[in-house]
C-alpha cells in the first residue's frame, strides 16, 4: 500500500541507521573516535618512528629509502579486506617495557621477498619463489632492528624506556581469514591505520599500513601531550632587586651605660660634624672595593729532589722465570675472505673457498692474536708444522 513504511524501514528507523545511507558512510560514524588533535600527534609520532626506522633499513638493504609522511585514519576489517585482498605479511609488535600494547605491520608478499633477498646480498630480483621461513625470519629481523630504532626515538621523545619483545611475522590472506580475533584481539572492532608509502630504491613502491588499538593510540596521545605540556612550561626567573645608591650612614656607636667620652673622641666629634657643614666636602661615597698596598714578598722557584725510577723485582731480568710457564695461545692464518650469507647457506661437501694469499706465499704466525712471525708449511711424519722464516720486530 501506498505510504506505509516496510518492515526493514520500520526496524530501520528504529536503529537509528538512514537507509538511503550508504554503507561506507555508515561505517564513517567510527571517524570520531579520535578528534583532529589526536590524529596529528599520532601521525607526528608515527613520523619521528618512522624516520629512524627508515635510517635503519636503509643499513640493512644497502639502498635508498623514502618513506612519505603518515596518513592517520579509523579503518574497520572489512576496509582492510577491500584493500589487501593478496596474501599479505603481518608482522606483530608487542611493547614490554614503557608502553602498554601492540601494533601490526602489513607488508606486501613481494617486498618482503625484495627485502630479505637484498639482506640476504642480492640485487633483490630473486622474488619469484614462493614465501618460506627464510624470508620470514629475515623481515622479522629487519623488524625488529627497525622498531627498535623506533622504541629509541619514542623514549628520546617521552624520556622513559621503551622496549619491545621481539616480532612475529606470519603469512596471511585476509579473505580467508575466519576468526580475526586470532590474529590480535582489537581486530574486532575498528582500531587505528596509519598508512605511509615506502620506496626503497627502484625496487619497492608501496602503501604499507601500522595497526594500532584505538586505547593504545590513546594513551600515546596523552604521553604526547604531557611531553609538550611539560616542555612548554615556562620557568619563573626572579625578578632582579631595585638597585639604589643609599646615602651612606655612619655606623651607629654603641652606648656604655654611664661611661664618659674621652675629651679626645669629643675633640674628633666636633671636628667631624664641623667638616660636614663645609660645601662640597664628605660628598662623594666611600670607595668599598679599597685595597692595602701589597707588601714586597720574595717569590723563589720550587725546588724538588731529583726522581729515581723504582726498579721494580718483578720486571728484572733474573725474574723472568717466573712468567715462562704461561700458556699463549699460537695461531697460524692461511688466509682469509668474505662470503655473502647466500654463498654460506649454499656449502656443501666439495665447496672450495678461493683465500686472499697466493700458493707459496709465506703464512701469518699470531700469539695471543698478535701478529708475531712469518712461516712456511712443513710436513712432519704425516702431521702439519710451520717453519718460522721471519720474525717480526
Amino acid at each position: 500500500m501506498d505510504g506505509m513504511l516496510s518492515q526493514e524501514e520500520i526496524n530501520a528507523l528504529f536503529s537509528g541507521i538512514d537507509m538511503d545511507e550508504e554503507p561506507a558512510k555508515a561505517s564513517g560514524a567510527f571517524s570520531d573516535l579520535l578528534t583532529a588533535e589526536e590524529k596529528d600527534a599520532i601521525g607526528e609520532i608515527s613520523n619521528i618512528s618512522l624516520g629512524s626506522s627508515a635510517t635503519t633499513l636503509f643499513a640493512l638493504v644497502n639502498q635508498k629509502v623514502n618513506i612519505s609522511t603518515p596518513n592517520v585514519s579509523i579503518c574497520e576489517w572489512d576496509e582492510l579486506v577491500k584493500q589487501y585482498s593478496a596474501p599479505c605479511v603481518f608482522i606483530q609488535i608487542s611493547y614490554k617495557e614503557g608502553l602498554d600494547g601492540k601494533n601490526i605491520l602489513i607488508l606486501q608478499e613481494r617486498d618482503v621477498k625484495i627485502i630479505a633477498d637484498l639482506m640476504m646480498g642480492g640485487d633483490g630480483s630473486n622474488c619469484n619463489d614462493p614465501l618460506n621461513d627464510l624470508h620470514l625470519s629475515a623481515i622479522s629481523e629487519a623488524m625488529n632492528q627497525m622498531m627498535g630504532a623506533s622504541s629509541t626515538s619514542l623514549s628520546s621523545m617521552f624520556e622513559t624506556k621503551i622496549d619491545i619483545s621481539p616480532p612475529s611475522a606470519s603469512l596471511i590472506n585476509l579473505n580467508d581469514v575466519v576468526n580475526r580475533e586470532e590474529i590480535a584481539p582489537f581486530l574486532r572492532g575498528p582500531f587505528v591505520k596509519v598508512s605511509f608509502r615506502m620506496e626503497i630504491g627502484n625496487l619497492i613502491d608501496s602503501e604499507l599500513m601500522q595497526l594500532y588499538p584505538i586505547e593504545f593510540a590513546k594513551s600515546l596521545y596523552k604521553k604526547f601531550i604531557n611531553d609538550d605540556m611539560a616542555a612548554a612550561e615556562p620557568v619563573a626567573i626572579p625578578e632582579p632587586a631595585p638597585v639604589s645608591n643609599p646615602i651612606p650612614q655612619p655606623a651607629p656607636v654603641p652606648q656604655q651605660a654611664a661611661a664618659p667620652m674621652p675629651a679626645q673622641n669629643m675633640a674628633m666629634n666636633m671636628g667631624m660634624g664641623m667638616m660636614g657643614q663645609m660645601p662640597g666636602m664628605m660628598q662623594q661615597p666611600m670607595n668599598m672595593n679599597y685595597m692595602p698596598p701589597v707588601q714586597d714578598v720574595n717569590i723563589a722557584p720550587a725546588q724538588f729532589q731529583p726522581f729515581q725510577p723504582v726498579q721494580s723485582p718483578l720486571l728484572q731480568t733474573e725474574n723472568i722465570d717466573l712468567l715462562l710457564d704461561v700458556p699463549l695461545e699460537v695461531t697460524v692464518e692461511l688466509g682469509r675472505t668474505s662470503k655473502s650469507i647466500r654463498e654460506i647457506l649454499d656449502f656443501a661437501p666439495g665447496t672450495i673457498l678461493e683465500l686472499n694469499r697466493l700458493a707459496g706465499e709465506p703464512i701469518d704466525v699470531l700469539v695471543n692474536g698478535k701478529y708475531v712471525a712469518k712461516g712456511e708449511v712443513v710436513v712432519i711424519e704425516e702431521a702439519f708444522a710451520i717453519r718460522v722464516t721471519e720474525v717480526i720486530k
